[in-house]
């Protein structure tokens, strides 16, 4: 029997402990109900960093469109050219890893007479993308692409090879802005800055690769008219852009 009545007391002091730690933790609840979470006191910086950099790739779009009264004729025209303009951007030192074939189509042409279709022939285009690394280079190859008789010639863009090297150079400098605008807060505030809540950076701006028109080239089934004289093309500047944006706790 004593036993049973020290295991009875035992019980009913785990239940008192129980009971009392519930009624504590409701009453803190209740204390809290209808009180808004305390927020952190913290500024804001933000910080933009700018790096103007040559271009040092240049990408052109070179190809030829060739007409037969076969498949096989007007493929084997379009062959001739592709061929002979793939010879002289490897004389002009353009890699072959650099030269991509990024289009290829055969078409039916048709002549309409009278409301009446008749097939006349067919037509065939090819089109590579070329990767100029050495952008000086970039008119000869434009130039030579006509003297080849390639008819198809646009798209050309001067862009940067290593942008996450000016990224980090942008970045640098638009947190050395963030921590000088942050000095100068706290000072005039009168807090002290305690430690980085949140960071988030994005690129942008107007650093937009540069693009060269391509619309004053007159072309023909035989060429480039006027080709002979390579164009002269400035590659220009780019920009590139770092935003970040810096939240600091403050005390």
């Amino acid at each position: 029997m004593k036993i049973l009545w020290v295991l009875i007391g035992i019980l009913v002091v785990y239940a008192i402990v129980f009971l009392g730690t519930l009624i504590r933790n409701n009453l803190k609840k209740f204390d809290t109900i209808g009180v808004a979470d305390r927020n952190e006191r913290t500024i804001v910086v933000d910080g933009q960093g700018k790096v103007t950099v040559t271009p040092d790739i240049a990408m052109v779009n070179l190809g030829t469109i060739s007409e037969g009264k076969t498949v096989d004729e007007a493929q084997q025209k379009n062959t001739e050219v592709m061929n002979k303009l793939t010879a002289k951007l490897k004389t002009l030192g353009i890699d072959g890893k650099d030269i991509q074939t990024v289009n290829y189509n055969i078409y039916p042409k048709y002549d309409y007479t009278d409301g009446a279709q008749k097939l006349i022939g067919y037509q065939v285009s090819q089109d590579l993308t070329v990767k100029i690394r050495e952008v000086s280079k970039a008119n000869q190859v434009i130039a030579g692409a006509g003297e080849v008789g390639a008819n198809n010639v646009g798209g050309l863009q001067f862009t940067i090879d290593d942008r996450d090297a000016y990224k980090a150079e942008a970045r640098a400098l638009a947190l050395n802005k963030v921590g000088e605008k942050a000095k100068v807060l706290a000072r005039s505030l009168g807090v002290d800055l305690v430690r980085v809540v949140t960071y988030n950076e994005y690129e942008g701006g107007s650093g937009a690769d540069t693009l060269y028109a391509m619309g004053g080239l007159a072309m023909n089934q035989k060429g480039m008219e006027g080709a002979g004289a390579p164009p002269d093309i400035q590659t220009g500047s780019s920009e590139v852009i770092m935003n970040v944006n810096v939240v600091f706790e403050i005390r």
